[in-house]
């Protein structure tokens, strides 16, 4: 259980609101189907660079949630928001996660699958 006024708040007290990523592109324009995949590969393989799993399971719920939620999230999950957009996270450990951008929204050239 967190603690009022832990690590989680910025230096006047107050805990650090997240936010979506700004807009960004992919490299090649990218269907719906192929950032799943990239997503579902990152949250594979993530846990095994370090860090809780844990964490990574919180991370992960707040990158799929929204914004309320996400927060909520992360907060009780005791993760400190070193980047408001969640590209880069610490434990309460000092473990630090990084997060592609492409786990956390989608980019401006994504091709819209044909159904």
């Amino acid at each position: 259980m967190g603690c009022v006024g832990s690590s989680q708040t910025n230096g006047d007290g107050s805990t650090k609101k997240i936010r979506k990523p700004k807009p960004w592109k992919h490299p090649q324009p990218i269907t719906r189907s192929q950032l799943t995949q990239l997503r579902d590969e990152f949250w594979d393989t993530a846990p095994h660079y370090g860090g809780r799993n844990e964490i990574w399971d919180a991370l992960r719920a707040a990158a799929e949630a929204e914004l309320s939620l996400a927060q909520a999230i992360i907060d009780s999950a005791g993760v400190i928001v070193q980047n408001a957009d969640l590209t880069v996270c610490y434990d309460e450990r000092g473990a630090k996660y990084e997060l592609p951008k492409y786990v956390l929204s989608e980019p401006t050239n994504l091709i819209r699958d044909s159904s």
